[in-house]
């Protein structure tokens, strides 16, 4: 059995926490593929792109994201890299359940805490759109564990954040990831950010595809 930890102020430290433990071990893994050129799909505010053209390795960095407030606000965190003469960043407003060229061919890609915003009969479209034509060379994901939700107060059947249109328990979110990797010519594996609690796992579940040819 296990717990709820306390106070809404003590939940809320503790989800800031994992927001940028999160956004560290994204970056350590992406820059371990030895990636130059990478595609942050759904880069909301601009946190990990920051991150990523804060180091040299990185050539070519662009973030599509939906939501026109959220590219504002990563126009103004970026806004030193979006000036530099050559530009390594390029912003999108898009959406990645739609084809766009421009989009394929990256070494590595990430989706941060993205997938569970698509409504579930998007699915589908997103996974022929990201895996069947952008097709990255490896992409790294994050999504809720459900499971841990008790831990941090929540009730059951609530979401972490009132946009999410579902979170995975771990079986579900790792039988989803496995048919989408077999059935684009990828090979997954799983692991987690956060406190590990035995019974329960991660606050925070990965996804880390690798294309095969």
């Amino acid at each position: 059995m296990y717990e709820p930890r306390g106070s809404e102020e003590n939940t809320m430290t503790q989800m800031t926490s994992l927001h940028e433990e999160r956004l560290d071990f994204v970056f350590r893994t992406i820059k371990a593929t030895g990636a130059r050129r990478v595609l942050d799909l759904g880069c909301g505010s601009g946190s990990l792109l920051y991150r990523l053209l804060a180091d040299g390795q990185f050539e070519r960095v662009t973030g599509l994201e939906d939501s026109g407030v959220s590219l504002r606000q990563a126009r103004s965190v970026l806004a030193n890299y979006l000036n530099e003469t050559p530009d390594r960043i390029r912003l999108i407003r898009g959406s990645y359940a739609e084809s766009n060229p421009d989009l394929v061919g990256y070494e590595a890609a990430a989706m941060v805490e993205t997938i569970e915003h698509v409504h579930p009969e998007q699915l589908s479209r997103v996974e022929r759109t990201v895996f069947g034509e952008y097709r990255p060379g490896s992409l790294f994901m994050t999504t809720p564990n459900r499971e841990y939700n008790p831990l941090f107060d929540l009730a059951p059947g609530e979401f972490r954040e009132e946009d999410h249109k579902f979170e995975w328990d771990r079986i579900k979110f790792q039988r989803w990831a496995r048919g989408v990797a077999d059935r684009n010519g990828y090979d997954v594996r799983f692991g987690g950010i956060g406190e590990f609690v035995p019974d329960v796992g991660h606050p925070t579940q990965t996804a880390f595809f690798t294309r095969r040819d």
